[in-house]
């Protein structure tokens, strides 16, 4: 019994990080566009095999593929800005790319309040 008890502490730890992670990527994408999310990523990563089999692993996933996926999206407007037809579209990819990214912030926090993992 002791053991679960130690493996449910762990877990719980675990659920806190990821909670922790979650608002530094919101604070990353509120003051630096998710610039600096860079360097939440790289915790997820090493932190992620350590939830091997729990819920937390997928909110690791999901937060790790909500970046990079961002991250496309950034790219891809970026590419709009450079041409001059496409300023105004890359104002629209860049908008949408950070509503969606806000999006997934959110719905990850609050499944993980709730004890469901991530699809």
């Amino acid at each position: 019994m002791s053991q679960d008890l130690v493996m449910d502490r762990g877990t719980e730890d675990a659920k806190q990080f990821a909670r922790i992670l979650y608002v530094a990527h919101a604070l990353t994408f509120l003051f630096s566009a998710g610039l600096l999310s860079l360097l939440v990523l790289i915790v997820n990563y090493v932190k992620r095999p350590d939830t091997q089999g729990t819920i937390v692993y997928s909110h690791h996933s999901w937060m790790i593929r909500s970046f990079w996926w961002y991250l496309v999206w950034v790219v891809v407007g970026a590419v709009l800005f450079a041409t001059i037809i496409g300023i105004f579209f890359a104002w629209i990819v860049w908008g949408v790319a950070w509503l969606w990214a806000a999006y997934r912030i959110i719905r990850g926090f609050l499944d993980l309040n709730a004890n469901r993992a991530m699809p």
